[in-house]
């Protein structure tokens, strides 16, 4: 049975009067959002030792070189390659019988210039040893983690990034280039998972596959790497003006905001980040640094990797670009990263090209999905083994009369 719409409309016909009407309210609080943005941006020294001395359960924004700047884009060169890599996954299937996973890993070759090319590519791997499907720490079978579910997208982006770092060990050595990814940096799902979880996926994997592609920074080669978050719901920043706003030098939120009865942060409730610059920046322009201070990055990240951030303001979208501390730091690594994904986007209707594409050689339908299975199921009875599946899912399967 399809869903009845008749009975859904008159509930979304409820929340978009309720939207409506909150419409106005919101505004208000956008522009006091931004007023407070302007005014902490005279008196940003002490807003720093605030963020760093309180202890909140929020996540703040760290402060790097301002507040409300509008940094316009620098031109980009005339001649230059943009990487992408993207994947999708088809997940462990608990009602059936084999148990496999698979990423398909897009990529994208883009060079610009005198003799502009496009390699274009994907890379699927089936994963099914007892080594593959799950993680342990040293060999003990009882500590293991099933890659699966929330690992198996971690697991994906660390691919991710190991595509990413092939293609880049290819780059011409005369051409500046940038390597992209989609989401974010930050491996967040990790923090749920045991010590060896982080050091088989973090340590063993993502990062030093960053490292491989700092590494190519040498003898004037340029190469750069950002991840792309289109539309993001981030509010690191408009948590720092909530700080702000905070009538205590140094904010415990366990301990100061249950008796709190001035309650001047919920002036800026609601808002995020993207709203906060999508009235700041001008098209093309990008705002200053911040940094993630998330417990992950914090505590995992070395300091040559540490995440920064700025927000970019592409048509009617803000996006949200993650660079790690190697490339912030470097003029005119950030300069490029600017430029670059400014002229992707300008070429792709808003959104990266180059990451459009590798996703459509990435993704995994659901036909494909059923396609896969099937293959599987045949090749077993052609050799005679047991293709077991759950009652669950041959009923999905069964049309009923």
């Amino acid at each position: 049975m399809s869903l009845d719409l008749d009975k859904v409309f008159p509930q979304v016909g409820d929340m978009v009067a309720g939207l409506k009407s909150d419409a106005a309210q919101r505004q208000q609080r956008l522009k006091f959002a931004l007023d407070t943005l302007h005014n902490q941006a005279d008196n940003l020294s002490h807003l720093a030792r605030k963020i760093n001395s309180s202890k909140t359960t929020w996540l703040i924004a760290g402060l790097v070189d301002g507040f409300d700047r509008q940094i316009k884009a620098p031109p980009a060169p005339s001649e230059f390659t943009i990487l992408a890599a993207d994947g999708s996954h088809i997940d462990v299937d608990r009602h059936r019988s084999p148990r496999c996973y698979l990423i398909n890993i897009g990529s994208v070759v883009l060079q610009y210039g005198g003799s502009p090319d496009a390699t274009l590519d994907s890379f699927p791997h089936l994963y099914s040893s007892d080594e593959e499907l799950v993680i342990t720490p040293n060999g003990d079978k009882i500590r293991e983690q099933v890659v699966e579910g929330t690992l198996l997208g971690i697991k994906r982006g660390v691919d991710e990034c190991c595509q990413l770092a092939e293609l880049a060990t290819e780059l011409p050595e005369d051409s500046p280039g940038l390597a992209l990814v989609d989401g974010t940096l930050v491996l967040w799902g990790l923090e749920a998972y045991p010590e060896f979880v982080t050091e088989a996926l973090l340590d063993k994997g993502f990062l030093s596959h960053l490292s491989r592609i700092k590494g190519l920074n040498s003898n004037g080669r340029e190469i750069a790497l950002a991840s792309y978050i289109s539309f993001p719901r981030s509010t690191e920043v408009v948590n720092a003006l909530r700080l702000a706003l905070c009538p205590h030098d140094v904010l415990d939120t366990d301990l100061h905001c249950r008796d709190c009865q001035e309650r001047k942060c919920e002036m800026v409730a609601g808002i995020r980040d993207r709203d906060l610059f999508s009235e700041l920046l001008g098209q093309g322009e990008r705002s200053c640094l911040f940094t993630s201070r998330s417990k992950i990055v914090d505590k995992k990240y070395p300091e040559e990797h540490r995440i920064y951030f700025f927000y970019l303001r592409v048509d009617d979208e803000t996006a949200r670009v993650e660079i790690p501390k190697w490339v912030a730091t470097d003029e005119d690594l950030l300069n490029l990263t600017h430029s670059l994904i400014l002229d992707q986007c300008q070429r792709g209707q808003g959104y990266p090209v180059a990451l459009s594409e590798a996703h459509e050689q990435a993704v995994v339908t659901g036909a494909d999905r059923e396609n896969f299975w099937r293959l599987v199921e045949s090749l077993l009875v052609d050799e005679h083994l047991p293709s077991l599946s759950s009652a669950k899912s041959r009923s999905k399967r069964t049309r009923w009369v």
